[in-house]
């Protein structure tokens, strides 16, 4: 039975099944429209406009790329201090930025994406982060903007029990959780979808251990977690949407 497991769970890992499916059968290929490329929000909460690049430029450090990625380590201490907005707005810019939205059903982001369909929701559950009240927020790519989902009472103790007692993963300035809509992916890939979508969140994260490196930041990403426990803090059903990563992200000493 033990081997059984392991062998299904190998085949997940190839491409094979490309040369078995019918393309055919998909959604875009039957003409179904394409899914939203963003979850719409709740017009009457309140929202929080992210700087743009321009406007953080001088607050960002001029980190080289070859010592961002030779520093690049995940970090699981993190000091006390609060990450800027501008700094916040960098990271988010990082991993799920629109650079250029050419048509509704997609958009080309600051991360790849098999068919460029991007099938992830950003959650912030927010600690510390200068001008942002505590609480949950979700990023919104399109806008560059944040959604205020509602508070967390000791977002530090539920992110830490979430995370079966790993103490780090509640302790910095903000903890970004990444939700996939697998729709999104599976209207235009099928059964192929799954595969991509855990490839595909692999670029998010190391953008943002990238990005880390130049505002003095540390991340750690995180794939032990409870899934009905995070997936409840962050309001979504465990089925259309669901959690598959996660990573704490705090200043720290260099």
């Amino acid at each position: 039975m033990k081997n059984d497991i392991i062998k299904r769970h190998r085949e997940f890992l190839k491409d094979t099944l490309r040369k078995e499916y019918d393309f055919s059968l998909t959604d875009q290929h039957r003409g179904v429209p394409a899914p939203p490329i963003q979850k719409p929000c709740d017009p009457a909460a309140l929202r929080i406009p992210l700087l743009t690049p321009p406007e953080y430029r001088n607050s960002i450090s001029d980190t080289d790329l070859i010592s961002a990625i030779s520093g690049r380590e995940s970090r699981r201490h993190y000091l006390p201090d609060a990450l800027s907005l501008a700094e916040l707005s960098f990271l988010l810019f990082s991993t799920q930025g629109v650079r250029h939205a050419p048509h509704p059903s997609f958009s080309l982001r600051t991360v790849p994406s098999a068919g460029a369909r991007h099938s992830f929701e950003t959650y912030l559950l927010v600690r510390n982060v200068e001008g942002v009240d505590p609480g949950l927020y979700r990023y919104l790519p399109l806008e560059h903007e944040l959604v205020f989902l509602g508070e967390v009472e000791d977002i530090e103790m539920r992110v830490t029990l979430a995370c079966f007692g790993q103490q780090f993963t509640g302790a910095g300035a903000v903890t970004f959780v990444w939700a996939t809509i697998p729709y999104r992916m599976e209207w235009r890939y099928g059964p192929l979808a799954h595969r991509v979508i855990l490839i595909d969140v692999g670029h998010v994260c190391q953008n943002l251990y990238l990005a880390c490196e130049a505002i003095n930041a540390g991340t750690c990403g995180v794939a032990a977690y409870d899934q009905q426990e995070v997936d409840e803090l962050i309001g979504v059903d465990g089925e259309e949407e669901f959690t598959v990563y996660l990573a704490p992200v705090g200043k720290v000493k260099k």
